[in-house]
């Protein structure tokens, strides 16, 4: 998990130059063509099949996958890097906030009271961003900042379908192999509308670096999920920020103030307290619909 954390950070850095020169829409679609065909080769070495019985599960995949990226992509080109990174790795507190939600609605009022301690992580989480996002308010990032939102919302939803393919024995190789191919055929889709950038070789130098760090970080990740200790591995992916923040301060001189880091630490905290407690609730939680099919 440290491995993909670090590789997801430095991807981050890679899409934080690309930038200046592609819009979100082509870094989205380049980054998904590179993916797909290192996944195939890597697949194709281990002998692993890239056919499927689950088209629909990978199509939602995808789908919800896409739309985290382009959000994260354009809040690393509006936010300083550790503010994009931070808020996109609050995909832990989304996931609390689903699972107490799923116990309001699914479960006796009983079961959902029980939640209380799991809400106040979700609401501490809410606080952080708050106060991280309150540094550049005035600065016309408030846009990035909703997006960057997003796509912590929409990865929490793309780590349970994830959870729910493992569970139903495929591959690590397979299911990032489609969420490539969603990605490249997403990104070529929206290019159609967005335009295409004047193509320049210092800009595309970027690219295969983008897609082959984000390869490898969706390899370890879900390798990470599939052969660990849950608990160890979902608290480790928490170093990302510390990457990202070493990444913002060293190569873009992005100041943080007092409060941004305060607020960036009660995200992590809240994260890490939401993912104690939704492991010590989960016997008493209702199952997630992805993980019925």
């Amino acid at each position: 998990m440290i491995a993909a954390a670090w590789a997801f950070a430095t991807m981050g850095v890679c899409v934080k130059y690309a930038s200046a020169y592609f819009n979100s829409a082509e870094l989205v679609g380049y980054r998904g063509v590179v993916s797909v065909v290192l996944v195939a080769v890597v697949a194709r070495a281990r002998g692993v099949s890239l056919q499927t019985r689950l088209p629909g599960m990978h199509a939602w995949r995808a789908a919800i996958g896409v739309i985290s990226l382009g959000a994260w992509f354009y809040a690393i080109a509006h936010l300083p890097l550790a503010t994009a990174m931070t808020l996109n790795y609050m995909s832990s507190v989304w996931i609390a906030a689903f699972l107490v939600g799923g116990a309001v609605l699914l479960g006796p009022a009983q079961a959902a009271l029980r939640q209380g301690p799991l809400m106040a992580t979700v609401l501490t989480g809410f606080a952080g961003v708050v106060m991280l996002l309150q540094p550049t308010l005035g600065d016309g990032q408030m846009f990035a900042g909703l997006l960057g939102l997003l796509s912590g919302m929409t990865a929490a939803l793309a780590y349970m379908q994830v959870t729910a393919l493992g569970r139903l024995g495929e591959p690590e190789d397979r299911t990032v192999f489609y969420f490539a191919l969603g990605s490249a055929v997403a990104g070529g889709l929206a290019m159609l509308l967005t335009g295409l950038s004047a193509w320049s070789w210092r800009g595309a130098v970027w690219l295969i670096p983008i897609g082959v760090l984000a390869t490898l970080g969706q390899l370890f990740m879900t390798r990470a999920y599939s052969k660990g200790a849950t608990l160890v591995v979902a608290n480790l992916q928490y170093s990302g920020i510390i990457f990202a923040a070493l990444y913002s301060l060293l190569l873009f001189g992005d100041p943080i103030a007092w409060v941004g880091w305060a607020g960036m630490g009660l995200i992590v905290v809240s994260g890490i307290a939401a993912t104690i407690l939704r492991s010590r609730a989960a016997p008493r939680l209702p199952r997630l619909p992805a993980e019925e099919h």
